[in-house]
């Protein structure tokens, strides 16, 4: 997660990052947050979800540095570099862990939330990696919660996608 974060900052954004000290966080803690928070699901073997969370003045730094353009609020072209950005860095980190685990992930598409004062939260009570990073002022946290998969509907050759089921109304 640091690797992924400090080369998609770099090299994509010619943003660097001072990388803070990393520590685990049980998710029934619920701490109100204001901001922006991308959050995208890994399914296969292992499953889980990565994040990452920032100020929404941070979110318009890291879209103008993305798209070369200035963003003074928060608007559709931010969120959607985001999105991009949590891509690249979960995206880097599951390619490593299917490397060091020897198993195929799947990674869903991001979604992205933001506003004031709200809370999100997993249904399971997982814990989850956070590794904080600064850029001057700005704050980043880059989050991994992932587990073995243990659903036994999981179709073996394709990991992560559970068996059809019927429903009847």
């Amino acid at each position: 997660m640091k690797r992924a974060t400090g080369e998609v900052f770099s090299t994509m954004l010619g943003l660097e990052l001072e990388m803070k000290d990393a520590f685990v966080e049980k998710a029934n803690v619920m701490v109100p947050a204001s901001g922006v928070v991308s959050l995208i699901g890994l399914a296969g073997a292992f499953a889980g979800t990565g994040s990452l969370s920032c100020s929404s003045q941070f979110a318009c730094r890291i879209s103008g540095a993305l798209l070369m353009s200035e963003h003074e609020k928060m608007d559709e072209e931010v969120l959607d570099s985001i999105a991009e950005i949590t891509n690249m860095v979960i995206g880097n980190v599951k390619t490593t862990l299917e490397e060091k685990l020897g198993v195929s992930l799947g990674l869903s598409t991001p979604t992205v939330i933001f506003g004031l004062n709200f809370q999100t939260r997993g249904v399971r009570n997982q814990e989850w990696i956070v590794i904080p990073f600064s850029s001057g002022e700005d704050h980043l946290f880059v989050q991994l919660c992932l587990g073995p998969n243990s659903d036994e509907n999981a179709r073996p050759g394709r990991p992560g996608f559970n068996l059809p089921q019927v429903v009847s109304f």
